[in-house]
C-alpha cells in the first residue's frame, strides 16, 4: 500500500510538473518576481534619497559661499547642477520639476559673516514629495554652519558655536504643510487607472478565447483595428468614470489642493487611459487565459508603483534604476499629474512629459495590431 501511495503521488507530482511547463507565463512570474523584488528592494529603492538635484543662486563670490557650497556637495545630500542667471530661469526650473532645490546665497554674505553678523541662506526646496526633500533639509544647516566655522578656523569651536554662525531659511513650495496626501493622492490616480485599465482590457479578450467566440468575431467584416476599437472604447468610458469618482474624493475627502487648469489635467488622463487600454489589449494577444492575464497585468503594476516615484522617492533611486523607470509609462503621467494639481504647471512646463506619454499609444497601438495579426490569423 505505502509503494502505491508514492507511485500515486509521483505520477501527480509528474503531472503537476508538466502543466507547470506548459503554463510559461505562471512559471515565469513564480522565479522573475522575487528576483525582481529583490533587485529593486536591495538596490533600486532608497528611503534616504541622495544627490538630489539642486541650482545655485550665489550672487556672491566670496570664499565663504564656495566652501558651504563644497560641502553640499560633498555631504551627497545636493548635487548643483545648474547657476541659474535670474530669478524666473530659477523659478522655471523648479516649476518644471529640473532641481528639488534651489539655493541662494546673498551678495553681501562674505561681508557680514567677516562682520560678525548672523548671515543668511535662502533655501527653496520642492516639497511636493515631503519625504524626498525632509532629511536633505534636516541637515543643511549643521553641514552649512560647520563649513563656514571651518573656512574661518574655528572648527574646534562647532559644538558651542554653530547654532550662531548662520541661518537658513527654508520655504517649502507647493507644499508647505508636508501634507502627504497631496502627494499620495493624485499618484492614486494612476495606480488606480493602470491597474483596472490594463487588467480589464486584458481579461476582456483572453475571455473571449477562453469561451470559443472569438471566432465569431473574426468572422464578421471588421478588420484588426476595428475589432480592437470594440474591445477598447468600452473600457475607455469606464475610465472616465473612475476619473470623476477619484478627483472628487482628493478633493472633498481629502482636500488636495487642485491650482492648475482641469482641461490640462483631463487632456493627460486621456492620453494615459488610452495608453493602458492599449497595453491590456497587447496583453491579452501575449496570453492564452484570464489568469495569465491578470498574471501580466500584475507583473507591470509591480515596478510601475515601485519605480516611477509613487511610493519611493524617484531621485533617490541611482541612475540605471531611474532610466528604467522613465520607461514607463506611470512615471510621466504621474508627473504631469502633480505639475498640474499642484504646481499649477503650464504647457511649457509640461510639454515633454506629456510629449513622452503621448508617445506610448502609437507604440502600443502598433504593438496590439502586429499581435492581433499573428496570433488571431
Amino acid at each position: 500500500m505505502i509503494r502505491l501511495f508514492f507511485v500515486r503521488l509521483g505520477a501527480m507530482l509528474g503531472k503537476e510538473f508538466v502543466q507547470m511547463r506548459r503554463d510559461r507565463v505562471t512559471f515565469a512570474m513564480m522565479l522573475v518576481i522575487p528576483v525582481l523584488l529583490l533587485i529593486l528592494f536591495g538596490y533600486a529603492i532608497n528611503t534616504d534619497p541622495k544627490r538630489l538635484d539642486a541650482a545655485l543662486v550665489a550672487l556672491g563670490e566670496d570664499h565663504y559661499s564656495r566652501a558651504i557650497v563644497s560641502t553640499l556637495e560633498v555631504s551627497n545630500y545636493y548635487r548643483f547642477v545648474a547657476r541659474p542667471e535670474t530669478d524666473a530661469e530659477a523659478e522655471a526650473m523648479i516649476q518644471r520639476g529640473d532641481v528639488a532645490f534651489l539655493v541662494t546665497i546673498p551678495s553681501d554674505f562674505g561681508v557680514r559673516v567677516d562682520r560678525g553678523d548672523k548671515p543668511q541662506i535662502l533655501v527653496e526646496a520642492d516639497a511636493t514629495d515631503p519625504s524626498a526633500a525632509s532629511n536633505a533639509i534636516g541637515a543643511l544647516g549643521e553641514i552649512a554652519s560647520r563649513a563656514l566655522l571651518r573656512e574661518r578656523g574655528r572648527e574646534a569651536q562647532a559644538a558651542e558655536t554653530q547654532d550662531s554662525q548662520l541661518s537658513i531659511v527654508v520655504h517649502k513650495r507647493y507644499n508647505p504643510d508636508a501634507v502627504s496626501q497631496y502627494f499620495i493622492v493624485p499618484g492614486l490616480l494612476g495606480v488606480i487607472l493602470q491597474m483596472t485599465m490594463v487588467m480589464m482590457t486584458a481579461i476582456a479578450l483572453t475571455r473571449e478565447i477562453e469561451r470559443g467566440t472569438m471566432e465569431n468575431l473574426l468572422a464578421m467584416p471588421a478588420n484588426g483595428f476595428e475589432i480592437m476599437l470594440g474591445k477598447v472604447l468600452p473600457f475607455f468610458i469606464v475610465g472616465a468614470v473612475q476619473v470623476t469618482v477619484i478627483l472628487a474624493a482628493a478633493k472633498f475627502l481629502f482636500h488636495v489642493p487642485f491650482v492648475g487648469d482641469l482641461s490640462m489635467l483631463l487632456a493627460g488622463v486621456l492620453v494615459f487611459v488610452l495608453a493602458m487600454v492599449l497595453l491590456g489589449y497587447v496583453f491579452s494577444t501575449l496570453t492564452r487565459s484570464q489568469m495569465q492575464a491578470m498574471q501580466l497585468a500584475f507583473f507591470f503594476l509591480l515596478p510601475s508603483i515601485l519605480m516611477s516615484g509613487f511610493m519611493f522617492p524617484f531621485h533617490g533611486m541611482p541612475e540605471w534604476a531611474q532610466d528604467l523607470g522613465s520607461l514607463l509609462p506611470m512615471t510621466h503621467f504621474l508627473r504631469v499629474v502633480r505639475a498640474i494639481m499642484l504646481k499649477g504647471a503650464n504647457w511649457s512646463e509640461i510639454g515633454f512629459e506629456f510629449a513622452v506619454l503621448t508617445a506610448f499609444v502609437p507604440a502600443f497601438s502598433l504593438l496590439a495590431l502586429m499581435r492581433f495579426r499573428r496570433t488571431l490569423d
